[in-house]
């Protein structure tokens, strides 16, 4: 399944751009009732686009908190992707409501608004979530392990799996790394598979040796095949595979504990 949009350098998930489109309908709708009521709603738009925002963060931290209880700070970096949307949607209409009490001219406005960006929101959700699978699956590659012996992905089939496309010079790859082999030491029953893209095996391995990183499954993707066989050229890329060897998910970018919680947890129920 393929989930994210390529536009030049850049893989935009297509839960960002619904978001996005979300966003602007509600801005533009509410700035066109506004206009023809005489009043200026736009920047109450904003604030109620904030708290939504703000609702949707806190909601997914509450729901996974036992990561980020390890790592404090990682609450505000916000490009793990972690976000409740319909938690902050309630949050957003919960506050215009209380609002609209203080602001009665602009009622009308904001709910004409508010409901614009939350049905195409749930509209466009619930298409994502029934589009056709593409049928892409584990492709039938084979990769030298650091020992030198050839694996095929084939090979893991049978639990569910999660592969990484990584490289020793990718700053975000380096930072995710170590939660990734604690993962591994912790769910034995999902087979994590590393993918190192391009660099040769005695560096990878004196890489991990440097680091401490005892991880199993590590081979390496000379020629870069499996970017060609998943359409991805960004590092780091996880993909997150069920037991048959058939795609569920896809995550573009770095990795916090939290979000590859929620990854595994919708791949293994």
């Amino acid at each position: 399944m393929n989930n994210a949009m390529v536009v030049g350098p850049f893989v935009l998930p297509y839960s960002l751009l619904l978001s996005f489109a979300a966003v602007a309908s509600t801005l533009y709708v509410g700035k066109r009732s506004g206009r023809k009521a005489g009043i200026d709603v736009e920047s109450e738009l904003w604030h109620t686009l904030l708290v939504g925002l703000v609702v949707a963060r806190l909601a997914f931290v509450w729901e996974f908190r036992s990561a980020y209880l390890a790592s404090p700070l990682d609450v505000l970096d916000i490009r793990d992707g972690g976000w409740s949307p319909t938690a902050g949607f309630v949050g957003a209409w919960l506050f215009a409501l209380s609002r609209q009490g203080q602001l009665p001219a602009a009622k009308k406005a904001l709910r004409a608004a508010l409901l614009t960006g939350t049905v195409l929101w749930a509209v466009g959700a619930a298409v994502l979530s029934v589009r056709p699978d593409t049928g892409q699956e584990l492709p039938a590659l084979s990769f030298t392990s650091l020992e030198g012996q050839s694996v095929t992905l084939a090979e893991f089939k049978g639990k569910p799996i999660v592969v990484n496309l990584w490289a020793t010079w990718c700053p975000p790859c380096v930072r995710e790394m170590p939660m990734l082999h604690q993962a591994q030491v912790d769910r034995p029953s999902v087979n994590f598979v590393f993918l190192n893209q391009g660099e040769a095996a005695d560096k990878v391995g004196a890489w991990l040796q440097a680091r401490k990183l005892p991880m199993r499954n590590v081979l390496i993707d000379a020629n870069k095949q499996a970017g060609a066989a998943f359409k991805q050229r960004a590092l780091p890329t996880t993909l997150f595979f069920d037991g048959g060897g058939r795609l569920v998910s896809t995550r573009v970018g770095e990795l916090s504990a939290a979000t590859l919680t929620e990854k595994l947890q919708a791949l293994t129920p």
